[in-house]
């Protein structure tokens, strides 16, 4: 009896029944998001070296306003990137958009390590947020419907989190270069050849990883409803031309819903995260400085590391959590700690020495679990056929918004009068995500839709 029992608690491991191409999809796919992860810091750290090599004398006296443009800009092809990939990989497959977008993003990232002049980095910035943009959807589009329901999330959990390992990865690595300094006031080049070249390894792997059976079986048989809500009165008109994947999540009312309401919660978490993440480095900055510790730049570096390092704990885990609380409790629950830690770092941290306590905390909710559930949610309340259209636009186009904060920043930090209350203004958009969450409909346990 006793060793029936060991068995039976050996079979009800999550990870169980998983095969070889379960793991490859997943392999790939974090991989790849990795590399995105990193290509996202990697422009922030060089910014400054980076401009200071590329802007003429006249343009150096503007440096914070070229510093917005090249961060916006590499947002905004994101953004738009996004929203291309994830329809087209509607259409023409997960796996061949998820190729072509680890080939374009090595190609374009490379080529930025050549850039002669402001303006050709902004062009290849731009291009190669357009190749990032569908690397995320197609991904998680892919797992969602090739791994086991007992296992999707936790899995989706773990792909998430190649995102704070790439920029783990792109602090570590440009701390080490930095300080070897091998190539001057170019140095910062390195950055992004290193980014490129373990792409194309990547785009080897991926090779490897076959197509969604679900969506293929869903497109042959012209299943082209967004939700099930809608399944009865569409299943009619299968025979029907196949409607713009876009378009449809907003023809149908249900979907339509679901839609806007994903929408305004991935406006909530990005809007509390770039708030969060862009002013909590300069912000430990001037902790640093007004009590005259040395080196107070190292310690916005530091911070970032341990805000980061919060965040893949976030992830790693998010997948278990959420299955055990259920989607929307998770969510509304990501957006009080969220809300709490924001007024705990702007408003009762005072010295470095407990932002790097508070810093890690912060991450776990304002980058990790606010946007793990984007990974695992918006795939159960939509179908085969739209799928990753309608993940791609919850989690790019909330960028189409945010790409003119980096713009505009120094704009909002004077308005509100200083980054701590920049940030608790910007950081009440939680109250909003709290309540939204409850117009969803839950999901745990319910499985994929087809």
């Amino acid at each position: 009896m006793e060793q029936g029992n060991v068995t039976l608690g050996l079979r009800s491991r999550w990870y169980d029944g998983l095969t070889s191409m379960h793991w490859r999809v997943l392999r790939a796919s974090f991989l790849g998001w990795i590399f995105d992860g990193y290509e996202t810091l990697a422009i922030v750290v060089v910014l400054v070296p980076m401009l200071h090599s590329l802007l003429t004398p006249a343009q150096s006296a503007s440096v914070p306003v070229y510093a917005g443009i090249v961060i916006g800009i590499t947002l905004l092809g994101w953004g738009l990137g996004g929203l291309i990939g994830g329809v087209l990989a509607d259409y023409v497959g997960r796996k061949r958009m998820m190729l072509w977008s680890v080939f374009l993003y090595a190609l374009f990232s490379g080529l930025t390590a050549f850039s002669p002049d402001i303006y050709v980095l902004c062009a290849l910035r731009f291009l190669t947020g357009l190749a990032m943009g569908s690397e995320w959807s197609t991904g998680i589009a892919l797992l969602s419907e090739t791994w086991p329901e007992r296992a999707r999330a936790k899995g989706a959990g773990f792909l998430q989190s190649g995102f704070g390992w790439g920029t783990l990865l792109a602090a570590v690595v440009w701390y080490l270069l930095a300080g070897a300094h091998p190539f001057g006031a170019d140095t910062w080049r390195l950055m992004f050849v290193l980014g490129a070249i373990p792409a194309l390894f990547v785009l080897y792997i991926r090779r490897g990883v076959d197509e969604s059976e679900k969506w293929q079986r869903a497109v042959r048989e012209k299943r082209w409803n967004a939700t099930n809500a809608e399944q009865p009165a569409l299943d009619r008109n299968r025979e029907s031309k196949r409607p713009f994947t876009l378009a449809q999540l907003f023809r149908e009312r249900e979907a339509a819903r679901r839609t806007i309401l994903l929408f305004l919660l991935s406006v909530v978490a990005t809007i509390g995260w770039w708030a969060i993440s862009t002013l909590l480095p300069a912000y430990t900055v001037s902790l640093a400085k007004a009590e005259q510790v040395a080196d107070p730049a190292a310690w916005g570096t530091r911070i970032s590391i341990t805000y980061t390092i919060g965040a893949i704990v976030a992830y790693t885990i998010g997948g278990f959590v959420i299955d055990w609380v259920g989607r929307r409790a998770f969510i509304s629950l990501t957006f009080v700690g969220a809300l709490v830690i924001t007024f705990v770092t702007y408003k009762l941290t005072h010295t470095v020495e407990a932002m790097m306590i508070v810093a890690p905390i912060n991450g776990f909710f304002t980058l990790g679990f606010a946007y793990v559930w984007m990974a695992i949610y918006p795939c159960e309340l939509f179908t085969s056929t739209v799928r990753s259209t309608a993940s791609s636009f919850v989690f790019n186009a909330a960028r189409l918004i945010a790409w003119v904060f980096p713009i505009i920043a120094g704009t909002i930090v004077k308005s509100f009068g200083g980054a701590p209350q920049a940030a608790m203004a910007l950081g009440s958009a939680y109250v909003a995500g709290i309540a939204i969450a409850w117009f969803l409909p839950e999901t745990r346990g319910e499985g994929m839709p087809d």
